[in-house]
């Protein structure tokens, strides 16, 4: 039985994640985070960008999607007066919205460099991890964190500027790695969200060989040390608010969609990839919440959603069957990496954890309108 955090709704189901007193460890950070006084933390960035500089040109670079987080990140560094290189992996199944945002990121007043690796070779890596791990975003998880590190190498620019520290904003690892000020080999191993993959394993695929990997391994210790290679976290020196983010970077002329994104609670994020809605879905079977339950506990810590109203949006949106994303159906989704819905549901079926969902006498799944397995107690058990 699924038991929540006693702030927000943050599930005990969630990997990695701590409980203390009731409480969750994001929620735990947030409380930290609320006492620390930023006053000194835009020095403190000038400063190890200063003194970390070797590229005559580049001050850092960052990570980018073109998604509002990424947006933003671009404007801080720029309104600091540093000049950042923008790094991309950008998927495949990448969507005309996120294009648009990439164009309109570009468009800020920096210099962008997007790595396309082999489309087949992803392609192929793509399906393998969807039957392998349940996650058809593998490739994307990974590349995220280590094309950065190659250019950062390639560039000879010691400094990676990521957003949030995703152990401090949603509480997942140890506690003592809320306080992480540095992205490294060790963060991306235990926290890339690899599920028990590895880059290695991948040579098992046909038609995949060591020289197609490049990419997506993580540069040599030798390359990395010589480089004095530091991940950094712009959470660390100033305040970090996904709405507030949203708002500068709509300002900015990022667009979100006309719609509420599927399996979520807005409609300004998750809008790069065609492949979201299948992560996301995949998620919630296997661990019983979704990317709604990420943004609406975000909401809940800031004071600007409160449990009760989220616990009945959550029972409305989270953990939705993808039969469409954006402007493309599930069908013509998973076409791309020959995958037949046959194969989808019989994958979706092998990660589902049954513990989790009401079940008939004969041991069916209890399912929703679109097809989707209903939570065991729901989340009416937090509302009247």
């Amino acid at each position: 039985m699924i038991s929540y955090c006693s702030r927000c709704l943050y599930p005990s189901t969630k990997p990695d994640l701590w409980f203390q007193d009731g409480l969750c460890g994001a929620c735990h950070s947030f409380e930290q985070r609320s006492k620390y006084d930023w006053s000194s933390g835009r020095q403190v960035f000038r400063d190890l960008l200063r003194a970390n500089k070797k590229n005559p040109r580049y001050d850092c670079i960052v990570p980018v999607s073109g998604g509002k987080d990424s947006t933003y990140q671009v404007w801080r560094v720029l309104q600091e007066g540093f000049n950042p290189l923008c790094v991309t992996a950008p998927t495949d199944q990448l969507t005309a919205l996120g294009r648009t945002n990439i164009e309109n990121l570009k468009s800020l007043g920096c210099d962008y460099v997007e790595i396309s690796v082999n489309r087949e070779v992803r392609k192929k890596i793509n399906r393998h991890a969807f039957f392998a791990v349940g996650d058809i975003q593998w490739p994307e998880h990974l590349l995220i964190y280590t094309t950065p590190v190659r250019a950062a190498v390639q560039f000879q620019i010691p400094v990676i500027l990521w957003g949030e520290c995703p152990q401090r904003e949603y509480g997942a690892g140890r506690p003592e790695d809320a306080y992480l000020k540095y992205f490294d080999r060790r963060v991306l191993e235990e926290y890339g969200s690899l599920n028990g993959l590895r880059v290695s394993d991948l040579l098992a695929i046909d038609g995949v060989a060591v020289r197609d990997l490049y990419f997506y391994e993580y540069p040599s210790v030798e390359d990395v040390d010589s480089l004095g290679l530091k991940g950094i976290y712009l959470d660390n020196y100033f305040p970090w608010n996904g709405i507030s983010n949203a708002v500068i970077s709509q300002s900015l002329g990022f667009r979100v969609s006309e719609t509420n994104i599927l399996g979520t609670i807005s409609n300004y994020e998750n809008l790069d990839n065609y492949v979201h809605g299948i992560h996301d879905y995949l998620k919630y079977l296997k661990f019983g919440f979704s990317r709604a339950t990420d943004v609406a506990c975000n909401l809940i810590r800031r004071n600007l959603l409160s449990r009760e109203d989220a616990s009945m949006l959550l029972e409305r949106h989270d953990g939705r069957y993808p039969a469409s994303y954006l402007d493309r159906t599930l069908t013509e989704i998973l076409a791309y990496f020959e995958i037949s819905m046959q194969e989808f549901d019989a994958v979706c079926d092998d990660y589902t954890n049954y513990d989790l969902f009401l079940q008939d006498q004969a041991g069916q799944l209890t399912r929703r309108e679109d097809g989707s397995p209903q939570l065991a107690g729901s989340y009416s058990c937090l509302h009247s």
